[in-house]
């Protein structure tokens, strides 16, 4: 009886220790923070297994005028590693992060290895946030890929699968620093990303080459680095508030742009009204669709960024080729 209890005593302690361990590696992860869902999709997909980093955009919230909320401002200041783009995309984060001094590692993306990053356009057919300028084309764009110094980057770099990749590999290099324990599986689930991203980067090359061609228009030019990947056609934005109908001499001048540009589609994206969209897009040839650069009706996860790239070319295919 002695002995029984004995083995049931070492079999009990070998559980506990098996337990022990398993959830002091839970323990161990490091509280990671993302700052947008895209980014959040490929470092979630990094620490698969180990952790789950926290997500401060959600939904359809626009990082260029977010305000961050009370729950979001703790997980940053609690956080051990924190990826972002950078202040060219995010600059409501600068000023918390700069709080952060040295308790977390922070990681702009748009400077990390293997990123490459594109001018942001102007003048022409691209129109800035100033939504009272007059659309006139007297200031051509300029056809180079590779912004010159002191020129503005565009954000939007991880709309571009290659550099998808390149943040997977960045996200477990850092994470493998931090956390060294677990660094052989962030490198694994990483090539795993990766392998996950090539087979994406294949389709929606095979899905859109057909439409690459047709011309359509954008409301924000958010694209332009899905546009150089996958030779889409887009010729121009024509951006408009959210929040405030345009007048009559502006509908008249994007009417004209509309035409002029011969757009088969005029995308919109999920914080426009349908009745503006179509308002927009009266007396015009032109289609209408909605892009969402940042996978707003996506679940947050591995998953997310997937998803967000699939319904972006599924929304282009299906108004151009229409």
């Amino acid at each position: 009886m002695i002995r029984l209890h004995s083995r049931f005593a070492v079999a009990a302690i070998a559980a506990a220790a098996l337990l022990f361990g398993m959830s002091g590696t839970l323990r161990a992860a490091p509280r990671v923070v993302a700052s947008i869902m895209p980014v959040h999709a490929l470092v979630a997909g990094v620490m698969a297994g180990i952790g789950a980093p926290d997500l401060v955009v959600r939904g359809a919230g626009s990082p260029h005028t977010y305000v961050l909320r009370p729950s979001e401002a703790r997980a940053l200041s609690e956080a051990r590693v924190v990826f972002w783009i950078g202040p060219i995309y995010e600059s409501f984060l600068e000023k918390p992060l700069a709080a952060l001094s040295d308790r977390a590692r922070v990681v702009e993306l748009a400077r990390a290895p293997g990123v490459r990053v594109l001018p942001v356009r102007r003048g022409g057919a691209w129109e800035t946030h100033d939504h009272d300028r007059d659309g006139s084309d007297d200031h051509p764009h300029g056809g180079h890929d590779s912004p010159e110094p002191g020129e503005e980057i565009d954000g939007h770099l991880f709309l571009d699968p290659e550099n998808a990749k390149a943040i997977a590999r960045t996200a477990a290099a850092v994470l493998g620093e931090v956390d060294p324990g677990n660094a052989a599986r962030y490198r694994a689930n990483a090539e795993d990303v990766i392998a996950r991203l090539d087979a994406l980067d294949g389709e929606l090359q095979a899905a859109l080459a057909p439409v690459r061609a047709r011309p359509f228009v954008v409301f924000h030019d958010a694209y332009q680095y899905f546009e150089r990947r996958y030779g889409l056609n887009a010729v121009g934005s024509i951006t408009v508030s959210a929040e405030r109908q345009p007048g009559a001499r502006r509908l008249q001048q994007l009417r004209s742009k509309i035409s002029r540009l011969g757009a088969v589609c005029v995308f919109s994206e999920p914080q426009f009204a349908p009745a503006l969209v179509q308002t927009v897009i009266e007396r015009t040839q032109a289609r209408t669709g909605v892009l969402d650069p940042l996978g707003a009706a996506a679940l947050p996860g591995p998953d997310a960024y997937f998803a967000m790239m699939r319904s972006l070319g599924r929304s282009l295919t299906g108004c151009l080729a229409g």
